[in-house]
């Protein structure tokens, strides 16, 4: 009998030893996949980062700056082209103007971002032609360089980096990460990419694809300029902690894949590399602002023009965010809630 108990015990054992190691194998297979995965991802994303690289001309870094910021260790600002156009719709996104302008400045030591929407109708001085116009023109009157030189002229803050996206670009990224969580503000038969009145927006919280989420990233139509910065700085915050949830990690192939040459940028491979320390907790803490003004109709031609007050203090929370001066303010986030009715149509610019 107690020859018997001791096989019985020396088979539980050895049941036990296999499923330990059988377990061990299954883990060392999923690290060894997941391994694998991530060296396919950095090679497929330094052969984007490298189809997508574009230097502005000689600009090796902004000329406000003494040098040549880095990512990993510097406070840095990145400004987010949004352009009107796409493949279908055959525009030249270099001479065309740019439907959305977001400067969001990157604070290294605490992680955040503070993300600021320039209104596309905003009244201001483009250095490229000498003159004033609506700053969503600067693109068209000189590319690249000239909404970048127009916003650092404007803002008073170096422009260290841009990314710039036509229409493509953004459905395929949201459609990539399969849609993003946003609260819609209305019902409204919006256009599509191809400026098709196709897309339903409904009230309400909900999951949106890329091509609604466009659609509601552009409707001007029912609130004002305000408003539609405010839904685009929330699409960009969705965007952003959609695609630092862990959920999202077997998805960033297919992200990588919507860049493609729908997107244009002045970072290296390893300079991007480097702003994936902002995702290493999650998504950023993100705090949006808005450029506060008012209707001008005074000329015929609508503008924006924008209230100095609110511009000054948004310069300053942006200058502290970098460390550019102290930060003497007690300004909480400098986030405006002011909305103005717009009763003009695109077609005025």
């Amino acid at each position: 009998m107690k020859r018997k108990s001791y096989k019985k015990v020396v088979r539980k054992k050895s049941k036990k030893r296999k499923i330990a190691v059988g377990s061990l194998i299954i883990l060392a297979s999923i690290l060894i996949s997941l391994s694998a995965y991530a060296v396919y991802l950095t090679i497929k994303a330094e052969v984007a980062a490298n189809n997508s690289y574009e230097a502005i001309g000689n600009r090796d870094q902004s000329a406000l700056r003494d040098e040549k910021v880095k990512p990993l260790t510097d406070n840095v600002s990145v400004l987010f082209i949004g352009i009107d156009g796409s493949e279908i719709r055959k525009q030249d996104d270099e001479n065309s103007r740019s439907d959305a302008l977001m400067l969001a400045t990157l604070n290294n030591k605490d992680k955040t971002v503070k993300l600021v929407s320039i209104p596309r109708d905003s009244y201001v001085y483009i250095p490229e032609v000498g003159y004033k116009n609506k700053i969503n023109h600067a693109h068209a009157y000189g590319g690249t360089k000239a909404a970048i030189e127009t916003v650092e002229e404007l803002m008073e803050i170096p422009v260290d980096y841009y990314v710039k996206m036509n229409f493509d670009a953004f459905i395929d990224v949201v459609d990539a990460l399969d849609g993003i969580e946003a609260k819609v503000p209305f019902d409204y038969l919006e256009k599509d990419e191809n400026n098709n009145r196709t897309v339903q927006l409904e009230k309400g919280l909900q999951e949106l694809d890329g091509r609604e989420a466009l659609a509601l990233a552009r409707t001007r139509m029912l609130d004002s300029d305000i408003e539609r910065g405010k839904r685009q700085q929330m699409i960009l915050s969705a965007i952003i902690e959609k695609a630092g949830s862990a959920s999202s990690f077997t998805k960033y192939g297919e992200v990588i894949d919507a860049m493609g040459d729908n997107m244009k940028t002045d970072m290296t491979f390893n300079e991007m590399k480097s702003f994936f320390a902002y995702l290493k907790a999650g998504a950023p803490e993100v705090d949006t602002l808005s450029l506060e003004g008012e209707d001008d109709m005074s000329t015929g031609i609508y503008y924006w023009q924008l209230e100095q007050e609110s511009l000054d203090e948004t310069r300053d929370i942006l200058k502290s965010h970098l460390g550019l001066q102290p930060d003497t303010s007690n300004i909480s986030d400098g986030t405006s809630d002011t909305s103005t009715d717009l009763a003009a149509d695109d077609s005025s610019s």
